[in-house]
């Protein structure tokens, strides 16, 4: 847990970062919402600022003044607990509160919530809850960025965000394989600092002995399974994964353009070619399984990724594993509303480890577990595989 003098430097550097990402938006873009799971920049905005005045400000900041009584309304995401609130594919709807009224919220709230911290932080229930409202700031500048993408990238006119910046342009630094041996091995974290409660609880697991890359799938390497016809062969698929390509008409990876037969991909600074030896990214769970069935290898478990953690370089994409999303032995999903932070979508999802391109400086750990719907490309997700 952070001491009190930090929790004030991290409030200020997580806001300010989160404005740096908004500076280069215009009006118009922070109101879109092409499909249900992106959410307009705007709308980010505003939920981090009310998990702020709900959880803290309210309970724990003497005299405060809610900004608006229907922000809450407005703003909660899928907080049963705090009450009513608008459906999730109705967020690009909200044409009110306008985006001047959104940053006064923003202000408010911050204002307040410095005030807060500048005072005595007595009580650990506090002090958790501002850990939790850090790093769910962090959490979704990494979903602005991924849904702005989303935003942009289906834009006909392919606009950048801003030049420069294509996030997935990285290579590989390290290639080969990496053998672990065979034994127990601790998953989970420990109590030495921030972490989720579907981290919890610390266990031992028993692994065999296995390879595992050292290096994430590149964009030539996917190509090759383009080229043999990769997404045309059921026999590599799984069942759902197969019915989904051929209902979807998937045929490439998200943001992918074959143009008068040369391949480009959207990126954040604009539709560019695509890098052969950069780092695969925006790929999902059964584009992931069925490239490892074409390579005759396999997804690492959750478990194996975090034993081998400390020996791969990890960090520039979310990494598939062959894990759901279940909760570990001794999970207790907490009281009250932040109960609902992880716990309750403990079902048909699959884990990935690691961080991204996009994740927030200081938001990345081992022990992290993400996770999604197989079908999602939209985030920064990428191929890491294990030798069968």
């Amino acid at each position: 847990m952070l001491t009190e003098p930090n929790y004030i430097q991290k409030f200020q550097a997580v806001i300010a970062l989160t404005t740096e990402y908004c500076a280069p938006l215009k009006v118009e873009d922070h109101i879109p919402q092409p499909v249900e799971f992106v959410s307009p920049p705007k709308w980010h905005l505003g939920h981090t600022t009310w998990f702020f005045e709900e959880f803290i400000l309210k309970k724990y900041s003497a005299g405060y003044q809610e900004f608006h009584p229907d922000f809450s309304y407005m703003f909660n995401s899928y907080y049963n607990t705090v009450g009513k609130r608008v459906l999730r594919a109705n967020r690009g709807n909200m044409s009110r509160p306008t985006l001047e009224e959104v940053h006064q919220y923003r202000s408010h709230v911050d204002d307040a919530t410095l005030r807060l911290l500048q005072s005595s932080l007595k009580s650990d229930e506090l002090k958790a809850l501002i850990d939790i409202g850090i790093n769910h700031e962090q959490q979704h500048q990494e979903l602005l960025l991924t849904d702005l993408k989303y935003i942009l990238g289906h834009n006909p006119l392919f606009p950048p965000y801003r030049d420069g910046f294509t996030l997935t342009s990285d290579t590989n630094d390290d290639h080969g394989w990496i053998r672990v041996d065979a034994g127990l091995y601790n998953i989970g974290a420990d109590h030495s600092g921030f972490s989720y409660d579907n981290e919890h609880s610390s266990h031992q697991v028993y692994l065999d002995a296995f390879e595992i890359s050292n290096s994430l799938v590149t964009n030539a390497e996917y190509l090759e399974f383009i080229n043999d016809d990769g997404y045309k062969r059921h026999e590599l698929w799984l069942d759902e994964g197969w019915a989904w390509v051929t209902n979807q008409n998937i045929s490439a990876p998200m943001y992918w353009h074959k143009i008068e037969g040369q391949w480009y991909n959207y990126t954040l600074s604009g539709l560019r070619e695509l890098i052969p030896e950069a780092i695969l990214s925006h790929i999902s769970h059964y584009e992931a399984a069925a490239f490892a069935e074409w390579k005759r290898e396999r997804l690492p478990t959750e478990f194996e990724w975090e034993a081998a953690s400390d020996q791969i370089n990890w960090g520039k994409r979310w990494e598939h594993t062959a894990s759901a999303y279940l909760p570990y032995p001794g999970f207790k999903k907490p009281d009250g509303a932040v109960g609902e932070y992880n716990g309750k979508f403990m079902m048909n999802q699959m884990v990935l480890r690691g961080a991204s391109c996009a994740t927030s400086p200081d938001h990345s750990r081992n022990t992290y577990r993400n996770f999604f719907h197989p079908n999602m490309q939209w985030q920064f997700s990428g191929i890491r595989l294990v030798k069968k």
